[in-house]
């Protein structure tokens, strides 16, 4: 039998009233705060086309906005259009976010915005292909790599989009691993306390974990993100695993069902509120199926068969494109990435040239920005002779 909750009728009411007159209480984030590196320019907003509408724009016009399409989840090396891919994934954590916002009175611009840009940093070969990056990094240099770490600098490094620091601190902070009953924003005061977040991060490697959203904005789209793929992963997992034998905690068992209740638990208690919450219950049951996923499904022998062979063609990219940038041209890190990054609109933009980046930070942003067809071509191509080498689950297999 279904488990659809609702409103209760009592918040609903008031809801229904408060919209009509205009009485409701709104923690939005003003856009007349919102900063950026550069003021002054074409990026400042008007009465048409606000602050966080052009950080949208910016986003979804980003040149790795694209490659979204073929970075997988969950499920990597399967020929099957039906899997997710990050570009669903991001969708559906902005119409829930938004979906949230939209009764809470919140900024949904801002929203769109964060959850559009949160996972442009990731890795090829979805959490697998992010820990053995992670692992390569902190060998050759002692600093640590995260997708929503990269994510920010994707867009406010790699290619200097002049992103608002609000809808950067959202990236960054939006750690949908950790989970919390209630998300309170932790207050940011300007780009150097941004900046001094991102170092740490990189220094260590836990520091992300520990970041609070500084809006309501980014609460909202934190905890939309676990909510995302929480139930979309167990609907993947169905095709291929043949699970189903999920438990319903009581926020039950599929998709429609979790997205639903949590959606409707937080609006119930977090309506007219400074923060984002849900019940005991709901948060309980929300970590409870967290972990059957890992158990049923991250933690399946047939999702991770392939992590070993991938974690070995990511070493041999990586000290062969190391040893290519000390090398003379040609080689794909310079005509692939290299000139691709420095694109005239960029290159004019940037306070540093490129090329002059740390050797092992540009195989790093090289690395991440690789769809996964793209990474297992240019492992092929770099390495015709090599053992290691994966091959597609197709469709009639």
């Amino acid at each position: 039998m279904a488990n659809y909750e609702e409103l209760s009728k009592k918040l609903s009411k008031r809801m229904e009233l408060e919209q009509k007159d205009g009485s409701f209480t709104s923690f939005a984030f003003d856009e007349g705060k919102a900063l950026r590196r550069k003021s002054g320019t074409h990026d400042n907003a008007n009465v048409w086309r606000t602050a966080f509408i052009r950080d949208i724009d910016k986003i979804i016009n980003c040149p790795y906005y694209n490659r979204y399409t073929d970075k997988t989840q969950v499920f990597s090396l399967y020929k099957n259009d039906d899997l997710t891919r990050r570009a669903l994934h991001v969708q559906l954590v902005s119409r829930i976010a938004r979906t949230i916002g939209k009764a809470l009175h919140l900024n949904l611009d801002l929203i769109e915005a964060i959850a559009l840009g949160h996972d442009i940093g990731h890795t090829p070969f979805g959490h697998a292909g992010e820990r053995f990056l992670d692992k390569l990094y902190a060998e050759h240099t002692g600093r640590r790599f995260a997708h929503n770490v990269h994510s920010v600098r994707v867009l406010d490094g790699i290619f200097p989009l002049n992103i608002s620091l609000q809808t950067l601190n959202g990236i960054i902070s939006h750690n949908g691993e950790m989970e919390l009953d209630a998300y309170l924003p932790a207050p940011l005061e300007d780009f150097n306390a941004f900046d001094s977040q991102v170092e740490n991060c990189y220094l260590d490697g836990e520091a992300v974990k520990k970041l609070i959203p500084c809006t309501l904005e980014g609460c909202v789209v934190r905890v939309s993100d676990i909510i995302a793929y929480l139930g979309k992963d167990r609907h993947d997992a169905e095709k291929l695993l043949a699970h189903d034998g999920f438990v319903d905690y009581g926020i039950g068992k599929i998709n429609a069902e979790i997205v639903n209740n949590l959606m409707v638990n937080i609006i119930e208690h977090s309506y007219g509120q400074n923060y984002i919450k849900m019940d005991e219950a709901h948060f309980n049951a929300l970590k409870s199926a967290k972990m059957e996923n890992y158990q049923m499904i991250y933690g399946n022998a047939q999702v991770k068969e392939a992590d070993e062979t991938l974690a070995l063609m990511m070493e041999e990219l990586y000290e062969k494109l190391l040893l290519d940038l000390s090398s003379s041209r040609p080689s794909p890190i310079f005509s692939h990435h290299i000139d691709y990054v420095n694109q005239p609109y960029y290159k004019a933009r940037r306070l540093s040239a490129y090329e002059d980046t740390e050797k092992n930070q540009i195989v790093v942003d090289y690395i991440a920005s690789m769809t996964d067809d793209y990474f297992i071509d240019l492992h092929a191509y770099l390495f015709p002779k090599s053992k290691h080498k994966i091959t597609y689950k197709g469709y009639f297999d």
